[in-house]
């Protein structure tokens, strides 16, 4: 899957897919589209955007 340059909206497709898809956790997520978790969250950190587990959203 191509990843948006834009952080704001790549929180918000990454949110979008989580809580619409099938998804256990990030991580099922990341490797269902092939995308690095690690990079996934560094990028989004990059922005200011916090993982919480709990709720599986970006903040």
């Amino acid at each position: 899957m191509n990843l948006p340059q834009d952080s704001n909206m790549l929180a918000s497709i990454v949110n979008m897919k989580l809580r619409d898809g099938n998804y256990d956790s990030l991580s099922d997520l990341c490797l269902s589209l092939g995308i690095d978790e690690a990079d996934l969250k560094h990028r989004l950190a990059d922005a200011g955007f916090e993982y919480n587990p709990e709720i599986k959203q970006f903040r």
